[in-house]
Protein backbone atom coordinates (compact mmCIF):
# COMPACT_ATOMS: atom_id res chain seq x y z
CA UNK A 1 0.00 0.00 0.00
CA UNK A 2 1.10 3.49 -0.79
CA UNK A 3 2.34 5.78 2.10
CA UNK A 4 -0.91 7.68 2.58
CA UNK A 5 1.71 10.78 3.35
CA UNK A 6 -0.79 13.94 3.75
CA UNK A 7 -1.95 14.34 7.75
CA UNK A 8 -0.04 11.16 8.71
CA UNK A 9 2.28 10.91 11.95
CA UNK A 10 5.64 11.72 11.37
CA UNK A 11 7.54 8.67 12.29
CA UNK A 12 10.35 8.90 13.96
CA UNK A 13 12.46 6.29 12.25
CA UNK A 14 15.43 7.97 13.75
CA UNK A 15 15.09 7.54 16.84
CA UNK A 16 14.31 3.59 16.26
CA UNK A 17 17.46 3.82 14.70
CA UNK A 18 18.95 5.06 18.07
CA UNK A 19 18.27 2.66 19.87
CA UNK A 20 20.94 0.62 21.17
CA UNK A 21 22.94 3.93 22.02
CA UNK A 22 23.10 4.39 25.63
CA UNK A 23 22.30 7.73 26.74
CA UNK A 24 23.03 8.67 29.79
CA UNK A 25 20.70 10.28 32.53
CA UNK A 26 20.07 13.92 32.60
CA UNK A 27 21.19 16.47 35.10
CA UNK A 28 19.54 19.56 34.16
CA UNK A 29 21.25 22.65 34.37
CA UNK A 30 19.84 25.45 36.40
CA UNK A 31 20.43 28.35 33.47
CA UNK A 32 17.23 30.37 33.18
CA UNK A 33 15.16 30.32 30.29
CA UNK A 34 16.24 32.87 27.91
CA UNK A 35 15.73 32.75 23.89
CA UNK A 36 18.87 33.01 21.87
CA UNK A 37 20.84 32.71 25.55
CA UNK A 38 24.18 32.69 25.39
CA UNK A 39 26.78 30.09 24.37
CA UNK A 40 27.65 28.29 27.85
CA UNK A 41 31.19 26.49 28.46
CA UNK A 42 30.60 23.57 26.50
CA UNK A 43 29.63 22.94 23.35
CA UNK A 44 27.01 21.28 21.51
CA UNK A 45 29.53 18.61 20.87
CA UNK A 46 29.89 17.97 24.44
CA UNK A 47 27.11 17.12 27.30
CA UNK A 48 27.48 18.31 30.60
CA UNK A 49 29.09 15.37 33.18
CA UNK A 50 26.42 12.65 33.40
CA UNK A 51 23.25 14.45 31.38
CA UNK A 52 21.58 13.05 28.21
CA UNK A 53 21.71 16.24 26.84
CA UNK A 54 24.43 18.67 25.14
CA UNK A 55 24.66 22.07 26.12
CA UNK A 56 23.46 23.79 23.20
CA UNK A 57 25.55 26.39 21.17
CA UNK A 58 23.19 28.95 19.59
CA UNK A 59 25.13 29.80 16.43
CA UNK A 60 26.00 25.88 15.98
CA UNK A 61 22.80 25.19 16.60
CA UNK A 62 21.38 27.40 14.22
CA UNK A 63 23.93 26.74 11.47
CA UNK A 64 23.05 23.12 11.45
CA UNK A 65 19.49 23.67 10.79
CA UNK A 66 20.17 26.26 8.04
CA UNK A 67 22.59 23.82 6.46
CA UNK A 68 20.42 20.95 6.24
CA UNK A 69 17.01 23.35 5.22
CA UNK A 70 19.30 24.17 2.29
CA UNK A 71 19.99 21.05 0.81
CA UNK A 72 15.74 20.03 1.48
CA UNK A 73 15.56 23.23 -0.44
CA UNK A 74 13.08 24.64 2.37
CA UNK A 75 12.10 28.27 1.80
CA UNK A 76 11.01 29.20 5.58
CA UNK A 77 11.28 26.97 8.73
CA UNK A 78 11.47 27.18 12.32
CA UNK A 79 13.01 25.26 14.74
CA UNK A 80 11.85 25.81 18.77
CA UNK A 81 14.05 23.68 21.26
CA UNK A 82 12.97 23.84 24.97
CA UNK A 83 15.09 22.12 27.10
CA UNK A 84 16.45 23.03 30.98
CA UNK A 85 19.48 25.24 29.65
CA UNK A 86 16.64 27.88 27.87
CA UNK A 87 14.90 27.93 24.49
CA UNK A 88 16.26 27.89 21.55
CA UNK A 89 14.77 29.14 18.03
CA UNK A 90 16.55 28.93 14.75
CA UNK A 91 14.58 30.53 12.08
CA UNK A 92 15.23 29.78 8.67
CA UNK A 93 14.65 31.73 5.36
CA UNK A 94 11.46 33.38 4.59
CA UNK A 95 8.00 33.31 5.18
CA UNK A 96 7.14 33.80 0.82
CA UNK A 97 9.07 33.81 -2.02
CA UNK A 98 10.19 36.48 -3.66
CA UNK A 99 10.04 38.25 0.23
CA UNK A 100 12.31 38.67 2.95
CA UNK A 101 10.27 38.17 5.81
CA UNK A 102 11.40 35.88 8.09
CA UNK A 103 9.55 33.41 9.98
CA UNK A 104 9.65 33.51 13.69
CA UNK A 105 7.81 31.65 16.78
CA UNK A 106 5.20 33.68 16.38
CA UNK A 107 4.37 32.83 12.87
CA UNK A 108 1.28 31.11 12.25
CA UNK A 109 1.05 28.14 9.89
CA UNK A 110 -1.24 24.90 9.33
CA UNK A 111 -0.07 22.02 11.86
CA UNK A 112 -2.46 19.57 9.68
CA UNK A 113 -2.26 15.98 11.68
CA UNK A 114 -0.92 17.22 14.83
CA UNK A 115 -4.99 18.42 15.35
CA UNK A 116 -5.18 15.35 16.06
CA UNK A 117 -3.47 15.91 19.39
CA UNK A 118 -6.53 18.25 20.31
CA UNK A 119 -9.19 15.84 18.69
CA UNK A 120 -8.14 13.05 21.14
CA UNK A 121 -7.52 14.97 23.83
CA UNK A 122 -10.88 16.12 23.35
CA UNK A 123 -12.31 12.42 23.45
CA UNK A 124 -10.97 11.76 26.68
CA UNK A 125 -12.14 14.91 28.32
CA UNK A 126 -15.93 13.96 26.88
CA UNK A 127 -15.03 10.37 28.48
CA UNK A 128 -13.59 12.04 31.44
CA UNK A 129 -17.30 13.96 32.07
CA UNK A 130 -19.28 10.53 31.46
CA UNK A 131 -20.45 11.75 27.71
CA UNK A 132 -18.79 8.65 26.25
CA UNK A 133 -17.05 5.46 27.13
CA UNK A 134 -13.88 4.51 24.77
CA UNK A 135 -15.68 0.95 24.41
CA UNK A 136 -19.21 2.36 22.40
CA UNK A 137 -19.58 1.40 19.11
CA UNK A 138 -19.22 4.20 16.38
CA UNK A 139 -22.99 3.42 15.44
CA UNK A 140 -24.26 4.54 18.62
CA UNK A 141 -23.07 8.30 17.48
CA UNK A 142 -23.02 7.88 13.65
CA UNK A 143 -24.97 5.88 11.54
CA UNK A 144 -23.60 4.01 8.28
CA UNK A 145 -20.02 3.30 9.11
CA UNK A 146 -19.20 0.20 7.69
CA UNK A 147 -18.72 -2.54 11.04
CA UNK A 148 -19.66 0.47 13.00
CA UNK A 149 -21.24 -1.47 15.35
CA UNK A 150 -17.77 -3.33 16.03
CA UNK A 151 -15.68 -0.41 15.72
CA UNK A 152 -15.44 1.14 19.18
CA UNK A 153 -13.84 5.07 20.37
CA UNK A 154 -11.00 3.35 21.17
CA UNK A 155 -9.85 1.59 17.79
CA UNK A 156 -10.63 4.95 16.15
CA UNK A 157 -8.68 6.83 18.82
CA UNK A 158 -5.60 4.20 18.40
CA UNK A 159 -5.77 3.85 13.69
CA UNK A 160 -7.60 0.17 14.59
CA UNK A 161 -10.88 0.87 13.16
CA UNK A 162 -9.94 -0.88 9.10
CA UNK A 163 -11.68 2.13 7.43
CA UNK A 164 -10.58 3.25 4.57
CA UNK A 165 -8.49 5.94 4.78
CA UNK A 166 -10.15 8.93 2.80
CA UNK A 167 -6.74 11.24 1.66
CA UNK A 168 -5.73 8.26 -0.23
CA UNK A 169 -8.58 8.19 -2.25
CA UNK A 170 -7.24 9.91 -5.98
CA UNK A 171 -10.32 11.56 -6.04
CA UNK A 172 -10.28 13.78 -3.19
CA UNK A 173 -6.64 15.16 -4.52
CA UNK A 174 -8.03 15.92 -8.03
CA UNK A 175 -10.74 17.91 -6.29
CA UNK A 176 -8.57 20.02 -3.60
CA UNK A 177 -6.51 21.05 -7.08
CA UNK A 178 -9.68 22.12 -9.57
CA UNK A 179 -11.51 23.47 -6.80
CA UNK A 180 -8.79 24.47 -3.99
CA UNK A 181 -11.43 26.94 -2.09
CA UNK A 182 -14.51 23.96 -2.09
CA UNK A 183 -15.63 23.61 1.80
CA UNK A 184 -15.76 20.43 2.47
CA UNK A 185 -17.99 18.68 5.30
CA UNK A 186 -17.08 15.67 7.13
CA UNK A 187 -20.26 14.25 6.21
CA UNK A 188 -18.47 14.31 2.38
CA UNK A 189 -14.76 13.09 3.13
CA UNK A 190 -16.96 10.09 4.80
CA UNK A 191 -18.56 9.45 1.73
CA UNK A 192 -15.72 9.37 -0.06
CA UNK A 193 -14.47 6.76 2.40
CA UNK A 194 -17.15 4.72 2.98
CA UNK A 195 -17.55 4.21 -0.82
CA UNK A 196 -14.65 1.67 -0.58
CA UNK A 197 -14.45 -1.50 1.45
CA UNK A 198 -12.62 -1.40 4.88
CA UNK A 199 -8.74 -2.58 5.01
CA UNK A 200 -9.44 -5.45 7.31
CA UNK A 201 -11.56 -6.11 10.56
CA UNK A 202 -11.81 -3.51 13.86
CA UNK A 203 -9.38 -4.45 16.12
CA UNK A 204 -6.96 -6.30 13.95
CA UNK A 205 -4.34 -4.43 12.53
CA UNK A 206 -3.23 -0.83 12.72
CA UNK A 207 -3.37 1.28 9.51
CA UNK A 208 -3.09 5.34 10.03
CA UNK A 209 -6.70 6.43 8.45
CA UNK A 210 -7.62 10.04 8.72
CA UNK A 211 -10.94 8.90 8.64
CA UNK A 212 -11.20 7.52 11.73
CA UNK A 213 -10.53 11.32 13.10
CA UNK A 214 -13.45 12.62 10.83
CA UNK A 215 -15.42 10.47 12.88
CA UNK A 216 -13.94 11.32 16.09
CA UNK A 217 -14.83 14.97 15.10
CA UNK A 218 -18.30 13.96 14.41
CA UNK A 219 -19.04 12.19 17.71
CA UNK A 220 -17.14 15.21 20.15
CA UNK A 221 -19.66 17.50 18.44
CA UNK A 222 -22.65 15.24 19.42
CA UNK A 223 -22.16 14.66 22.72
CA UNK A 224 -20.30 17.81 23.37
CA UNK A 225 -23.14 19.54 22.16
CA UNK A 226 -21.20 22.56 20.64
CA UNK A 227 -18.86 23.07 17.48
CA UNK A 228 -15.75 21.61 17.42
CA UNK A 229 -13.65 24.89 17.41
CA UNK A 230 -15.57 25.63 19.90
CA UNK A 231 -14.57 22.73 21.81
CA UNK A 232 -11.11 23.65 21.27
CA UNK A 233 -11.31 26.77 22.48
CA UNK A 234 -13.26 26.10 25.50
CA UNK A 235 -11.98 23.20 26.33
CA UNK A 236 -8.23 22.87 25.73
CA UNK A 237 -6.81 26.19 24.15
CA UNK A 238 -8.56 28.62 26.59
CA UNK A 239 -7.83 27.66 29.74
CA UNK A 240 -3.64 26.91 28.38
CA UNK A 241 -3.47 30.51 27.53
CA UNK A 242 -3.10 29.27 23.33
CA UNK A 243 -4.28 32.12 21.85
CA UNK A 244 -2.38 31.61 18.55
CA UNK A 245 -4.52 28.40 18.06
CA UNK A 246 -7.52 27.81 16.24
CA UNK A 247 -9.66 25.90 14.16
CA UNK A 248 -10.80 28.37 11.06
CA UNK A 249 -14.77 27.46 9.88
CA UNK A 250 -15.19 25.78 6.72
CA UNK A 251 -15.32 28.59 4.31
CA UNK A 252 -12.78 30.15 5.66
CA UNK A 253 -9.21 29.97 3.48
CA UNK A 254 -6.94 32.61 5.45
CA UNK A 255 -4.44 32.42 8.02
CA UNK A 256 -4.33 34.85 10.69
CA UNK A 257 -1.74 37.36 10.79
CA UNK A 258 1.76 36.53 10.57
CA UNK A 259 1.68 33.51 8.89
CA UNK A 260 3.67 31.64 6.39
CA UNK A 261 2.83 30.83 3.04
CA UNK A 262 2.91 27.37 2.29
CA UNK A 263 4.68 25.30 -0.69
CA UNK A 264 4.82 22.11 -2.93
CA UNK A 265 6.14 20.71 -6.03
CA UNK A 266 3.49 19.24 -8.07
CA UNK A 267 -0.36 18.53 -7.57
CA UNK A 268 -2.00 18.22 -4.50
CA UNK A 269 -1.62 14.14 -4.84
CA UNK A 270 2.80 13.93 -3.98
CA UNK A 271 1.28 14.96 -0.58
CA UNK A 272 -1.83 12.82 -0.16
CA UNK A 273 -1.26 9.61 -2.16
CA UNK A 274 2.18 7.44 -2.52
CA UNK A 275 3.52 9.28 -5.93
CA UNK A 276 6.89 9.80 -6.19
CA UNK A 277 8.11 13.39 -7.97
CA UNK A 278 9.66 12.20 -11.26
CA UNK A 279 12.81 12.75 -12.07
CA UNK A 280 12.45 14.86 -14.30
CA UNK A 281 10.61 17.25 -11.76
CA UNK A 282 13.24 16.18 -9.04
CA UNK A 283 16.09 17.70 -11.74
CA UNK A 284 14.42 20.82 -12.78
CA UNK A 285 13.63 21.90 -8.57
CA UNK A 286 16.91 20.85 -7.90
CA UNK A 287 18.06 23.08 -10.86
CA UNK A 288 15.73 26.20 -9.70
CA UNK A 289 14.30 25.62 -13.55
CA UNK A 290 10.74 24.70 -11.60
CA UNK A 291 9.23 26.57 -8.48
CA UNK A 292 6.91 25.23 -5.92
CA UNK A 293 3.28 26.18 -5.62
CA UNK A 294 1.58 28.13 -3.25
CA UNK A 295 -1.04 26.17 -1.16
CA UNK A 296 -1.09 28.68 1.38
CA UNK A 297 -5.01 29.17 0.82
CA UNK A 298 -5.85 25.76 -0.15
CA UNK A 299 -9.33 25.17 1.92
CA UNK A 300 -8.32 22.50 4.96
CA UNK A 301 -11.87 22.01 5.82
CA UNK A 302 -11.46 18.61 4.13
CA UNK A 303 -8.91 17.98 7.43
CA UNK A 304 -10.88 19.48 9.95
CA UNK A 305 -10.65 17.31 12.87
CA UNK A 306 -7.66 15.38 11.76
CA UNK A 307 -5.85 18.09 10.19
CA UNK A 308 -7.50 21.82 10.50
CA UNK A 309 -5.73 23.75 12.53
CA UNK A 310 -3.61 26.88 12.35
CA UNK A 311 -1.12 27.26 14.93
CA UNK A 312 1.96 28.49 16.11
CA UNK A 313 5.74 27.31 17.13
CA UNK A 314 5.41 28.60 20.78
CA UNK A 315 2.06 27.23 21.14
CA UNK A 316 2.17 24.00 20.00
CA UNK A 317 5.51 24.37 22.35
CA UNK A 318 3.61 24.97 25.13
CA UNK A 319 0.36 22.35 24.03
CA UNK A 320 2.51 19.39 23.63
CA UNK A 321 4.19 19.56 26.59
CA UNK A 322 1.31 20.49 28.96
CA UNK A 323 -0.42 17.15 27.20
CA UNK A 324 1.96 14.65 27.85
CA UNK A 325 2.78 16.27 31.19
CA UNK A 326 -0.68 15.83 32.70
CA UNK A 327 -2.44 19.67 32.95
CA UNK A 328 -4.95 18.84 30.38
CA UNK A 329 -6.17 15.15 32.06
CA UNK A 330 -7.33 14.49 35.61
CA UNK A 331 -4.49 11.70 36.91
CA UNK A 332 -7.29 8.62 36.06
CA UNK A 333 -7.58 9.56 32.80
CA UNK A 334 -4.25 10.87 32.48
CA UNK A 335 -3.16 7.29 33.20
CA UNK A 336 -5.73 5.77 30.14
CA UNK A 337 -3.82 7.63 27.57
CA UNK A 338 -0.55 6.72 28.43
CA UNK A 339 -1.51 3.12 28.16
CA UNK A 340 -3.58 3.45 25.15
CA UNK A 341 -0.44 3.08 23.37
CA UNK A 342 0.38 -0.11 21.51
CA UNK A 343 3.35 -1.00 19.06
CA UNK A 344 2.29 -0.73 15.75
CA UNK A 345 4.15 -3.74 14.88
CA UNK A 346 3.26 -6.61 17.11
CA UNK A 347 6.63 -8.05 15.59
CA UNK A 348 8.15 -4.96 17.19
CA UNK A 349 6.84 -4.81 20.65
CA UNK A 350 9.59 -1.92 21.44
CA UNK A 351 9.37 -0.32 18.23
CA UNK A 352 6.98 3.19 17.86
CA UNK A 353 3.99 2.82 19.58
CA UNK A 354 0.42 4.99 18.74
CA UNK A 355 -2.29 5.12 21.50
CA UNK A 356 -4.73 8.35 21.72
CA UNK A 357 -3.81 10.66 19.03
CA UNK A 358 0.02 10.13 20.18
CA UNK A 359 2.66 8.10 19.08
CA UNK A 360 6.10 7.06 21.61
CA UNK A 361 9.10 5.80 20.87
CA UNK A 362 11.99 5.09 23.53
CA UNK A 363 15.60 5.53 22.21
CA UNK A 364 17.64 5.09 25.05
CA UNK A 365 17.42 4.48 28.81
CA UNK A 366 17.05 7.96 29.36
CA UNK A 367 14.79 9.01 26.82
CA UNK A 368 11.85 9.13 24.77
CA UNK A 369 9.62 11.39 23.28
CA UNK A 370 5.89 11.40 22.76
CA UNK A 371 5.30 12.78 19.53
CA UNK A 372 2.80 13.55 16.74
CA UNK A 373 3.43 15.28 12.77
CA UNK A 374 1.56 16.78 10.38
CA UNK A 375 1.52 16.95 6.57
CA UNK A 376 -0.92 18.51 4.14
CA UNK A 377 0.18 20.26 0.63
CA UNK A 378 1.86 23.01 1.61
CA UNK A 379 3.07 22.49 5.45
CA UNK A 380 5.23 19.93 7.17
CA UNK A 381 5.56 19.60 10.79
CA UNK A 382 6.88 17.73 14.00
CA UNK A 383 5.84 18.37 17.89
CA UNK A 384 7.39 16.36 20.53
CA UNK A 385 8.21 15.98 24.30
CA UNK A 386 10.25 13.93 26.27
CA UNK A 387 9.51 13.63 29.67
CA UNK A 388 13.08 12.47 30.71
CA UNK A 389 14.80 15.16 29.77
CA UNK A 390 12.28 17.57 29.96
CA UNK A 391 13.07 18.85 26.20
CA UNK A 392 10.32 20.43 24.15
CA UNK A 393 10.70 20.26 19.97
CA UNK A 394 8.87 21.50 17.50
CA UNK A 395 9.83 21.82 13.44
CA UNK A 396 8.12 23.56 11.15
CA UNK A 397 8.62 23.50 7.13
CA UNK A 398 7.04 25.63 4.96
CA UNK A 399 7.19 23.26 1.55
CA UNK A 400 6.03 20.14 2.24
CA UNK A 401 8.35 17.52 0.42
CA UNK A 402 12.18 17.67 -0.60
CA UNK A 403 12.68 17.52 -4.80
CA UNK A 404 13.37 13.57 -3.75
CA UNK A 405 10.13 13.59 -1.75
CA UNK A 406 11.58 13.70 1.67
CA UNK A 407 9.06 14.98 4.17
CA UNK A 408 11.04 18.25 5.34
CA UNK A 409 10.43 18.06 9.21
CA UNK A 410 10.59 14.89 9.53
CA UNK A 411 14.08 15.19 7.53
CA UNK A 412 15.60 17.91 9.43
CA UNK A 413 15.22 15.67 12.55
CA UNK A 414 18.34 13.92 12.45
CA UNK A 415 20.24 16.96 12.32
CA UNK A 416 18.29 18.23 15.17
CA UNK A 417 18.52 15.21 17.54
CA UNK A 418 22.36 15.47 17.11
CA UNK A 419 22.40 18.85 18.43
CA UNK A 420 20.57 17.85 21.51
CA UNK A 421 21.17 14.58 23.08
CA UNK A 422 24.49 13.21 23.59
CA UNK A 423 26.02 10.39 21.57
CA UNK A 424 24.03 10.59 18.55
CA UNK A 425 25.28 10.87 15.02
CA UNK A 426 22.71 10.41 12.85
CA UNK A 427 23.37 13.63 10.30
CA UNK A 428 23.65 13.64 6.73
CA UNK A 429 19.58 13.34 7.07
CA UNK A 430 18.21 10.40 6.07
CA UNK A 431 15.31 9.17 3.84
CA UNK A 432 12.25 9.08 6.35
CA UNK A 433 10.79 5.54 6.49
CA UNK A 434 7.78 4.98 4.72
CA UNK A 435 4.46 4.87 6.43
CA UNK A 436 2.04 1.94 5.46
Amino acid sequence: MGRFRALRATRLAVIAACGALVIAGCSPTSEPTAENASPPATTTATAASGSALNSIDPAAFQAAVDAAAEELLIPGAVVQLRTPQGTFDAVVGTTELGADTPPDAQTHFRIASNTKTLTAALTVLLAQDGKLRFSDPVSTYVADVPNGENITITQLLTMRSGLYNYTNAPELAATLDSDPSKAWTPQEVLDIAFSRPPDFPPGTSYEYSNTNYALLGLIAEKVGGRPLAEQFQERLLGPLGLSQTSLPAADDTAIPDRYSHGYMYGGSAYALVDEPYPADMQAAARAGTLQPLDYTNQNSSYATAAGGVISTADNLAAWIRALVSGEVLNPDYQQQWRDSLQPEDPDAPDGQQYGYGISYQRFGPNASMYYHGGELPGFNSFIGYDPDNDVTLVIWANLTLSPEGKTTANALLPTVLDEIYAGMSLAPTPAPTPTR
